[in-house]
């Protein structure tokens, strides 16, 4: 049995119920809709009205998504922007949700981390230890300018070796 077509205006609805669920950015919204067969005219068409009534919105979406990011991911800058350019996020949107960022908070996930990475490194001589922390700290998406004190402060408190 054929799929019913989806119409424009059912495509719209469908889009407005799950941005008024939750943030969504433009590219991922894009990409649901070239899957859906929506020509590239009906998709301008429903991504400008889902922007005229603030259903959709980068800037928003951005800080939405550098929050949660870090407060239950556990990413660092770095990471949190790479992913919102993939996303197609402008980059005004990205460097104004990541200048949001609280210093403390963010030093203190790092640190949180480093220390839950440095229990399951037994073993290991300090060297060994910093470039594991290293690493995955990196992997996390944190610069290296805070990295490299958070560990140095790790290793002289917990003795670590």
């Amino acid at each position: 049995m054929p799929r019913k077509p989806i119409t424009p205006d059912n495509t719209y609805l469908r889009l407005a119920t799950l941005c008024a669920r939750s943030e969504q950015a433009e590219g991922d919204l894009r990409k649901k809709l070239h899957d859906w067969g929506i020509s590239p005219n009906d998709t301008e068409a429903i991504i400008a009205r889902l922007k005229k009534e603030r259903y959709l919105d980068n800037e928003r979406y951005a800080h939405a998504y550098c929050r949660d990011k870090l407060r239950f991911n556990g990413w660092g800058r770095i990471k949190i922007a790479f992913m919102l350019r993939g996303k197609g996020i402008e980059q005004e949107y990205i460097d104004a949700a990541l200048a949001e960022i609280d210093e403390e908070q963010y030093t203190a996930i790092l640190d949180d981390a480093l220390i839950a990475k440095a229990k399951t490194l037994s073993g290991k001589n300090d060297e060994q230890v910093k470039a594991s922390l290293l690493r995955f700290a990196s992997s996390r998406g944190f610069e290296p300018s805070i990295i490299f004190p958070a560990i140095e402060r790790l290793i002289s408190t917990e003795n670590i070796s």
